[in-house]
This record gives structure tokens, C-alpha cells and sequence, in this order.
């Protein structure tokens, strides 16, 4: 790790001002001794370039599975004034609202007799793969709605309960969303795609509660030993990557005009009461709004297999939560002792809100936000509570996964998908 950055607590690391020229504040990351071995240098920087951003609070922050990625490190966090601050395609990603959701069921691994066969059928019913089309019929008008409405429209069209809106961050859908930052194209890329798990890291996977550590906060989240649970990641699909390219183009043009100086093109953005970064807001809230939609719609496919399945009633499988990992919002934090209104980006991050905050469901804020993050292929993923820690050091956010330690170009070099999926055979994991 380069020499100027400096060590505060066993896990907290500073990139102090003038690691870049520009810095406006620190970089805050953190991570163990075993994490920073593998720390690439070209994410810290990109850390440090994120603190140059005008307008930026307190500092620029990665979290423990902090990498490289496209303008901020996937895993960065950053929080900007309302009046000063700008917004960044780059500090949300390409992936708009790519997120988790997790789902309880009443059965236990012994229920499971024909693990390969509901695993092919779960494959067969949820479409995945690049460009993968859904058989549902969406109409341009249903889609409007979705891009509006978020999650409670695709329940207002027959797929879950009512009670999932309410286990949603945001209750499932974005205030701001604007259809017209939606360009024709993108919507043409959303209409076949909903619900589709698309490719990549995005999966549908079915877990054991293996190990329990606080009963009484897994009883306030409805989880026990011995439990099936259903982890479904995936996000917006073609839309969100469209608007976001779309409106990349317009910012690039934006930084020159409001006479912007950046460190790394990647970070183009606008001012946040710009007509650019206005427009962009409402175009990534409506593509998050569709992320929301489309893991709604998943998770009914799921439900629907399980009841006829395991002749489970529908209920009987309720949501515990669903977070989004690529956004950036409005949210009300403490800075320097005043609490005010940011627009806090969070690429590769999850939000996880201490206890007693309003934004959380009633039934959950006594112990705090569901924080859910999932493992790599094989290890364990962990359902979580947010802390007040969280809120006073990283704006409320936490990781979003497990990282990694090789890019995917590399990744393809030293592994086959044949060869990864006979190793998990191994250890009873059917995979498709």
C-alpha cells in the first residue's frame, strides 16, 4: 500500500489531502489486514479522484470490498451538498439500482428432495444471460407505470402482496423518477428484459440460515437455523445501462460548460440543480424504479414454483428486505453537527440505516435496517443489521459483497464455468 496513506484504527485507513491533486477532502476506507494485501492501488486512487468532486462532505469512503471500477471504485460512497454538490453517472453505475432481496420460506433443506429439479425449473422460469427476454408481456403503458411506480405496480399487476412494497428501500420506488430522461431506446431495452436476471455476478440462489448469531434480532427479521431462504441480485437490466450511457454523453459536455475540473473523465457529472444533473436524476430513478419492478416480478416466479411445488401458500414466503446497491438519493445525515439534506452515491455499496430511523419499516427499527450481503459462488452470504456506527462514519452505507481478488477478464483465464460448477457439485451446490 503506497506510503502516504496512513492507518487511524485496525480497520480505518486515510488517504489524507494531496495524495491527488485536487482533493477537497480525505478518503476514508476500510479494511482488515487480510483485505489490504489484496488492495488495488488504481481503486484508492480512484477513491482519492472522488474526493476532488465539488461539493463533496466529510470524505470520500470505500468500503471493505472496495475495487476498481468505471469513474468510482465499485464499493465508493460519497455524500455532496445540496446547493454545491454535483451528481455522477460514475458514482452509480451503469447497473442503476442493481440490489438484493430476500425472501423466508417455511421449509428446511430436508424439504428439498429433488434439489436438481427445482433448480431447473427455477432456470427455466426466470430468464438469464445477456439479453435474455422475459415471456411476460409488458405494454409501453405498464412499463410507464413501472418506471413511476417502481415495485408496487408490478403488484398492482398480480405479481406479490402488498407487504413487499413496505420491505423495499424506498418502499420500492424512487421520488423524481422522470419518464422523459428515458430515451426510446432504452425503453425498447426494458420492455422484453423484465424479469430477466441478466448475467454477470447477478444470481437467483437457494440458501440455508446455517448459523444464527442474535435470536433476537433473526426473530424481529423472521429467520431461523435450519431455514430456506431465496437471494435474488439483479437490477435494471438493458434500461438502466442505456440511460446511463445516454446521459453520460450529455455530462461529459455538462463538466465543460459549468467549467468543471476533474481528475478522471469517468467522473463526469453536473451540478445537482443543473437542468443536466436534474435530468439524469430522473432518468437513474426511473431506471431504479424498474429495478425494483423487475426483482418484484422474480421473486412472484419464485413464489409461484414453491406453492405448486411444495404446496406452500403464497404468505408463507414473505420478503424480508431489498436493498439497492447502485443509486445515488436524497437522505437526511448529520454533518459536522447539523443535519442536513445530501444526495449520498453509493456504487457497489448498501445503504444500512442505524436503529430508529423512519426510513425503515416500523417492525424493524428497534434493531436497525436489513442489511443483506451476499458471498461469493459457494461461501456463505450474511443477512446483517445497519448500526449507528455506520450512520456517524459512512453516511449510513456499508459493502455489498464479497469483492474480489482477480478482474472477470482474469477470472475467464484460470477458470470454466464447467470446471467452477463440478467443484460446487462437490458440496451439493447445483448450479445453471
Amino acid at each position: 500500500m503506497h506510503e502516504k496513506i496512513q492507518r487511524i484504527t485496525d480497520t480505518e485507513w486515510e488517504i489524507p489531502k494531496g495524495f491527488v491533486p485536487g482533493m477537497r477532502v480525505s478518503g476514508r476506507f476500510f479494511l482488515s489486514d487480510t483485505l489490504a494485501e489484496g488492495i488495488e492501488d488504481g481503486a484508492l486512487t480512484q477513491l482519492a479522484n472522488v474526493a476532488c468532486l465539488p461539493g463533496i462532505l466529510n470524505n470520500s469512503y470505500g468500503m471493505p470490498d472496495i475495487h476498481w471500477g468505471y469513474g468510482f471504485p465499485i464499493g465508493g460512497v460519497a455524500a455532496f451538498d445540496e446547493t454545491e454538490g454535483i451528481i455522477s453517472p460514475g458514482g452509480v453505475g451503469f447497473d442503476i439500482n442493481c440490489g438484493v432481496r430476500m425472501i423466508t420460506t417455511p421449509l428446511t433443506e430436508a424439504d428439498l428432495t429433488d434439489k436438481q429439479g427445482l433448480i431447473e425449473e427455477l432456470f427455466e422460469a426466470v430468464p438469464t444471460g445477456v439479453g435474455a427476454k422475459s415471456p411476460i408481456r409488458l405494454s409501453q403503458n405498464d412499463l410507464t407505470l413501472m418506471l413511476e411506480e417502481g415495485a408496487r405496480h408490478a403488484v398492482e399487476l398480480g405479481y406479490g402482496c402488498e407487504a413487499d412494497v413496505g420491505r423495499c428501500e424506498e418502499n420500492g420506488a424512487m421520488p423524481g423518477a422522470d419518464i422523459s430522461a428515458v430515451s426510446k431506446k432504452a425503453r425498447q431495452r426494458g420492455v422484453p428484459q423484465m424479469g430477466t436476471l441478466g448475467s454477470g455476478n447477478h444470481f437467483l440462489e437457494l440458501q440455508t440460515a446455517e448459523e444464527v448469531l442474535d435470536e433476537e434480532t433473526a426473530k424481529t427479521f423472521g429467520v431461523k437455523e435450519g431455514q430456506i431462504c431465496v437471494m435474488i441480485h439483479c437490477g435494471s437490466r438493458g434500461l438502466g445501462h442505456q440511460v446511463c450511457t445516454d446521459h453520460l454523453k450529455v455530462l461529459e459536455e455538462a463538466v465543460k460548460k459549468y467549467g468543471i475540473d476533474l481528475p478522471d473523465r469517468q467522473l463526469a457529472c453536473a451540478p445537482l440543480d443543473s437542468p443536466e444533473g436534474q435530468a439524469y436524476f430522473g432518468g437513474m430513478a426511473a431506471s431504479a424504479n424498474y429495478a425494483w419492478a423487475n426483482r418484484q416480478v422474480i421473486t412472484h416466479i419464485v413464489r409461484e414454483i414453491f406453492v405448486k411445488r411444495f404446496e406452500v401458500d403464497y404468505e408463507e414466503m414473505p420478503l424480508i428486505y431489498d436493498v439497492a446497491h447502485n443509486v445515488a438519493k436524497w437522505e437526511e445525515h448529520e454533518v459536522s453537527g447539523v443535519r442536513r439534506k445530501v444526495c449520498v452515491h453509493r456504487k457497489g455499496a448498501t445503504r444500512a440505516f442505524g436503529p430508529g430511523r423512519t426510513e425503515i419499516p416500523q417492525e424493524f427499527r428497534a434493531v436497525g435496517q436489513p442489511v443483506i450481503i451476499p458471498g461469493s459462488m459457494g461461501t456463505s452470504s450474511y443477512l446483517l443489521a445497519g448500526t449507528d456506527g455506520a450512520m456517524t462514519k459512512t453516511f449510513g452505507s456499508t459493502c455489498h459483497g464479497a469483492g474480489r481478488v482477480k478482474s472477470r477478464s482474469s477470472a475467464k483465464k484460470s477458470l470454466t464455468g464447467d470446471a467452477v460448477a463440478a467443484e460446487l457439485l462437490k458440496d451439493g451446490i447445483y448450479v445453471r
